[in-house]
């Protein structure tokens, strides 16, 4: 047999130990909160029927479905099938050959999960989902075709409390994990219809938006070319620019976003919707997060129709690290009407990189074992056994290293696994029965009776 070069796809990444157990401290960390803000946890299957999947994402989310080839003879539908050159032999094709898909988001499962369990489901429903999902991308920095979705939603609701406890949510985890300056925006669908309509565009509002949503990055005059380019003419962007430049604080903005949208009763009801966000909030302590009310955030504006969050943090330079928002219709597009929700997801490798970039994560995140017994012979190994087992019994972490190898080579193994305490069972504890207990991030080292050395491991 040839040898096959080891190898994995593009865009795919292998997680060392270390990894590992920073990536499940940010989300036991996340889960921690989702759970204390009564939150369940559900888990939908990697994959899903294709028609499930298709047509919720627009054409071009479409294209980076990964579709999975029917099993067996996957072309036996497709035999006879006679295509013209005028035909679009990719679509004909797909469906003949290919029945299922790799999860593109876990929104749409979840839609699908509500409709096939709404009899057993309480209202409103409350679930959070950490789980992959794919995507058929061209792989770039932080970007991947496998990776995590950190989500929370509630449907079934459309009371204001859930956005603002989705705030504390973000203000809550993010502490938790070390944060100390993050911003977390709001803004609402309805108060940028109501721009739209000021300018008299409300068909073009989702060209508007997405050229605001730039404002960061593009500039005032960046904005205003890319508008101008779609039609908008000099007397728009006039009427536009004072709302783009709106500064205050969150309660002044609202004022004078009152006065600037007094002839949109959609503007006035977005306005209305953050003005209620706000007043819960002052009935909760936050911990480090600000809030800010951002006009030209704008995110997935085919998708939202009300409150809109997004997360960034002002400690490193790095994109959102969170985003979410209100949305009607949820479960329409499998035929269940008129569900609304709202939820939340957080960035759980950009937090990553955060956490790693600050210095954040504690040293005792990296730790699977917490105490190496090391011995130097046959008759120590026996004499270690029970006290290994004494250690598991009372949930201690504890490893042996089986005799045979020098001294020298089991404290590397311990230094590698960055395992704290070692314990050093010779021919002198052996006859004594007092244990030889090393830390190793001192080198100190002090005698112990087998249970001193439980009691000390046990905190």
């Amino acid at each position: 047999m040839a040898n096959v070069r080891a190898a994995i796809p593009k865009g795919t990444r292998d997680f060392t130990p270390a990894v590992m157990n920073r990536r499940n401290y940010i989300f036991e960390t996340i889960k921690k909160v989702f759970k204390k803000y009564g939150y369940q946890e559900i888990q939908t299957p990697t994959m899903e029927n294709l028609d499930t999947l298709t047509g919720k994402y627009g054409d071009e989310g479409d294209q980076l479905i990964f579709k999975i080839l029917n099993s067996g003879d996957y072309m036996l539908k497709a035999e006879g099938l006679k295509l013209n050159a005028e035909d679009n032999k990719s679509k004909k094709l797909l469906p003949l050959i290919s029945e299922k898909a790799l999860r593109y988001d876990l929104t749409v499962p979840f839609a699908r999960y509500v409709v096939m369990h709404q009899h057993e489901i309480t209202s409103p429903f409350k679930r959070f989902q950490i789980q992959p999902v794919w995507r058929a991308d061209r792989p770039q920095k932080g970007r991947y075709r496998e990776f995590y979705q950190c989500d929370a939603d509630v449907v079934g609701s459309d009371s204001l409390l859930n956005e603002a406890e989705f705030v504390c949510i973000y203000d809550e985890a993010l502490s938790l994990l070390g944060l100390k300056d993050f911003t977390i925006k709001i803004n609402n669908r309805k108060i940028l219809s109501g721009i739209a309509e000021l300018i008299g565009k409300p068909d073009q509002i989702i060209d508007l938006t997405v050229a605001i949503d730039k404002l960061d990055k593009i500039g005032l005059e960046g904005i205003e070319k890319e508008l101008l380019e779609k039609g908008f003419d000099v007397i728009d962007l006039e009427k536009l620019k004072p709302v783009i430049l709106l500064a205050g604080t969150n309660q002044e903005k609202l004022e004078k976003l009152k006065s600037i949208l007094s002839n949109s009763m959609i503007g006035l009801k977005g306005i209305e919707e953050i003005d209620k966000v706000l007043s819960y909030l002052q009935n909760f302590n936050l911990k480090q997060g600000k809030i800010e009310l951002d006009l030209t955030l704008a995110r997935g504006l085919n998708y939202y129709t009300g409150c809109i969050f997004e997360v960034k943090t002002n400690e490193v330079a790095m994109g959102s690290i969170g985003g979410g928002g209100r949305y009607d219709n949820l479960t329409g597009m499998f035929g269940k009407e008129g569900l609304t929700g709202v939820g939340i997801s957080f960035g759980a490798d950009r937090i990553y990189d955060v956490l790693e970039e600050l210095n954040l994560f504690p040293a005792d995140v990296t730790e699977s074992t917490k105490v190496l017994i090391c011995v130097f012979g046959e008759k120590e190994e026996a004499f270690a056994i029970p006290i290994l087992s004494k250690l598991r019994k009372e949930e201690i972490a504890a490893e042996l290293f089986p005799f045979g190898t020098k001294m020298k080579k089991q404290m590397q193994y311990a230094n590698d696994k960055n395992i704290p305490y070692v314990v050093i069972i010779g021919e002198e504890e052996l006859n004594s029965g007092l244990l030889s207990l090393k830390t190793m991030e001192t080198g100190e080292q002090v005698k112990v009776k087998v249970d001193e050395l439980i009691e000390l491991l046990s905190h």
